[in-house]
């Protein structure tokens, strides 16, 4: 399970590095050059900092963040001509949508699952009890779950600054570059340079907590014997972080986000083990690394097969639409799990449907 952990983070990493190396390229860098600095900048910034560089940095990142969105919603919307000529603009460069729907009919499904199946996988992955078990007190957690809305107000509030570069007539051949792009049209170069170091910073916190919640799960599931060697866990750190180098290199994802989505494909074939096994039904062991093995092949395998998209074409009884690739993996996890796990407490002698909680652990 620990290897699902430490394989689902790589592209995560991977991610912020690409929004590092974004910035990067935005400023006229060119080539491998802005990847090596994004990486270079990561691997020191956790080799030297751990855990409390992005704890003291977070702040930081935090405010910079909202400067930048809400300065962008605000001046560039003005400098458009207000929101009604941006959105009528931005309409002249999207799709025609039938029946007035925002997502077309064929994406209400995809969209639907790949939000259910994040949000199954959010707090599976190990940087996630990483920031938790490091919190000062009960309290520190309560405080900051309150203020958690308001990032989700940031976020929709960052959607709209793709309708805002379609206004802007901003043309570029990567997608990632649509942001750096409208900042770099519309605002005074120095105020650019400080939304740049918002992404970049923005993108250099969670990049290092996911490395240090991996390299844990190295330290003290792969190599426990070497879990209290501070040298060991930096090059664990360091070498989670190559991983994630070489997602970017060698993994060529249409879209930055799918790297992410990739992660949660990997992650959720743990919720089994992890959150099943909280029911007072107990589910053997075997049956629970087999639905792992089973779920996590099938689910890169569709992956693959379909170019690393995290979407997967399904046609059953008239039904026809693209499903995510995690919770189809999932399913197919469960199911083994569900049927070896009933056949194992026959074959024990047990009942397939009532268990007493821990009468069977192996």
């Amino acid at each position: 399970m620990a290897l699902s952990g430490l394989v689902a983070v790589l592209p995560y990493i991977a991610l912020q590095l690409i929004g590092i190396r974004t910035v990067i390229e935005a400023l006229g860098f060119t080539g491998m050059l802005p990847l090596l600095i994004a990486f270079v900048s990561l691997a020191a910034y956790t080799w030297l900092g751990g855990l409390h560089a992005p704890a003291l940095t977070a702040f930081i990142k935090d405010v910079m963040i909202y400067i930048a969105v809400l300065a962008a919603v605000i001046l560039v919307p003005i400098h458009l001509g207000g929101y009604g000529a941006m959105f009528h603009s931005a309409a002249g460069h999207l799709p025609d949508v039938p029946d007035g729907h925002i997502v077309a009919q064929g994406q209400v499904v995809p969209y639907a699952t790949l939000a259910l199946s994040s949000a199954f996988a959010a707090f599976l992955y190990p940087h996630t009890l990483t920031g938790i078990l490091a919190a000062r007190s009960a309290d520190t957690i309560r405080q900051n779950a309150v203020f958690l809305p308001a990032y989700t107000i940031v976020l929709g509030l960052i959607a709209l600054l793709g309708l805002m570069a379609h206004a802007a007539g901003i043309v570029t051949t990567s997608s990632s570059q649509v942001v750096p792009q409208l900042f770099l049209a519309i605002f005074p170069s120095w105020f650019a340079g400080f939304c740049f170091a918002a992404i970049a910073v923005g993108a250099l916190v969670p990049a290092s907590v996911m490395a240090i919640g991996a390299a844990n799960l190295i330290m003290h599931n792969i190599l426990p014997h070497r879990s209290e060697s501070v040298t060991g866990s930096r090059l664990a750190g360091f070498g989670v972080k190559v991983g994630a180098l070489g997602c970017v290199i060698f993994l060529n994802a249409r879209f930055a986000i799918d790297l992410q989505l990739l992660g949660g494909v990997i992650i959720l074939q743990t919720f089994p083990a992890l959150i099943m096994g909280l029911l007072p039904l107990r589910l053997p062991a075997p049956a629970l690394v087999a639905g792992w093995v089973i779920g996590s092949v099938a689910g890169l395998g569709l992956c693959w097969i379909d170019g690393l998209k995290p979407v997967h074409p399904v046609a059953f009884a008239g039904f026809s639409a693209s499903v995510s690739t995690g919770l189809l993996a999932l399913g197919i996890n469960i199911a083994v799990t569900l049927t070896l796990g009933a056949v194992i407490r026959l074959a024990l002698g047990a009942s397939p449907s009532t268990l007493r909680p821990g009468s069977i652990r192996r």
